[in-house]
């Protein structure tokens, strides 16, 4: 049976993928970093999402409650980024 069209490159981003993450020095970060960086990315990725949602609003209450939440995850990067 034949593989997919698209395998052989899906299998080679994989691998590369692979060969990336041991030598991203990922494993040389501290507990505290790790957590920092996921924290910091989570709230990034939700930032994103908010102002994505923001742009593309047009009801009026539902923007005011995206534009608090943005403000909260704005103030939230910020103290953050004062801890570290």
């Amino acid at each position: 049976m034949a593989r997919g069209w698209g395998s052989k490159a899906v299998e080679a981003d994989i691998e590369t993928a692979a060969s990336a993450g041991k030598d991203s020095g990922k494993d040389h970060l501290s507990p505290a970093r790790i957590e920092y960086l996921r924290r910091r990315d989570g709230l990034l990725l939700s930032r994103s999402r908010v102002l994505q949602d923001l742009a593309a609003s047009r009801n009026e209450r539902y923007r005011k409650l995206l534009q608090e939440k943005l403000t909260h995850l704005e103030g939230e990067l910020a103290k953050l980024e004062e801890r570290h």
